[in-house]
């Protein structure tokens, strides 16, 4: 489960980052630099407002009992993974026209003052943070090995994501946010995947769902054989793909049927991308044969 709230944690703090970044450029560079005040009174708030939803739901599933948590759970889960997959396709479309988008926002901000600075910083930086704090909250609270390691490797993704985010404002970095994103998007609905799956399952056990007891697939049986070694590789799978000791038939065709169209759909060309030009060394040829 570090592995894959690392992932998670470096993937939402890089684009909370970058909007970051791309409001504190545009402010330092007009020479607005009075504006930061309540642009990053505006981000921090945001960011308390995340942090205080993880606890919240925390708190809120802590008091409940077994199938009420596990029904809270599994709606959770799956309303997570809907908000993530619609964040990595918004981003994969709109990543070119953020910093524009970002910046008439705050042009617009400026005139009107301070209140206004400080929620488009809210609004900017709050949707991220919320997103966030949902997906990690499910990712930890389906996690069999505590709170401690899913909770570190959170927290290691986002301050990795910090320090990426200010090489890439100072200019010390330079990195291809498209193929950066696409690699990590693809990872991050794999991740989906698992947490989706293992929302159905929460759903089974909370008696809303049948087939709780019609087993498809054993792997910590699999893992067993390999004695110490196997406890580790179950431990790695249950981290990045939320491969659970006993999966039912509903999880596992809920897995697939997430995975495997929207993989695909991510990962097609998108509409209007224009085709490779034929050289003119292939197309004069055939001429000069004939």
């Amino acid at each position: 489960m570090l592995l894959g709230n690392f992932l998670i944690g470096l993937r939402e703090g890089l684009e909370a980052a970058l909007v970051v970044s791309i409001l504190i450029a545009y402010l330092v560079k007009t020479g607005n630099r009075r504006a930061l005040i309540p642009v990053w009174t505006g981000i921090t708030v945001a960011v308390m407002l995340a942090v205080g939803f993880g606890i919240a739901l925390s708190a809120a599933s802590a008091e409940m009992q077994f199938k009420t948590q596990e029904l809270f759970g599994g709606l959770l889960s799956i309303l997570a993974v809907g908000l993530v997959t619609w964040m990595v396709f918004w981003m994969r479309k709109a990543a070119r026209f953020m910093k524009a988008e970002l910046e008439g926002k705050l042009e617009g901000a400026l005139n009107v003052g301070p209140i206004a600075l400080t929620t488009v910083a809210f609004l900017a930086v709050g949707r991220e943070g919320l997103e966030t704090a949902l997906f990690l909250w499910t990712n930890i609270s389906n996690s069999s090995e505590g709170s401690t390691q899913p909770i570190i490797g959170a927290l290691l993704g986002l301050a990795t994501a910090v320090v990426l985010g200010y090489l890439l404002y100072r200019g010390g970095l330079k990195l291809n946010l498209k193929r950066f994103f696409t690699w990590t998007g693809g990872a991050l609905i794999v991740v989906a995947a698992g947490v989706f799956g293992y929302g159905f399952h929460d759903l089974q056990e909370a008696d809303v769902l049948p087939g709780l007891n019609s087993v498809a697939l054993e792997p910590h049986l699999f893992f067993s054989k390999f004695g110490t070694f196997g406890d580790w590789l179950q431990t790695a799978f249950q981290g990045v793909l939320n491969v659970t000791p006993q999966i039912t038939w509903l999880q596992l065709i809920m897995w697939a049927a997430y995975l495997i169209p929207v993989m695909y759909l991510f990962l097609r060309p998108t509409p209007g991308t224009p085709a490779p030009k034929k050289s003119t060394k292939a197309t004069t040829e055939p001429a000069s044969s004939s």
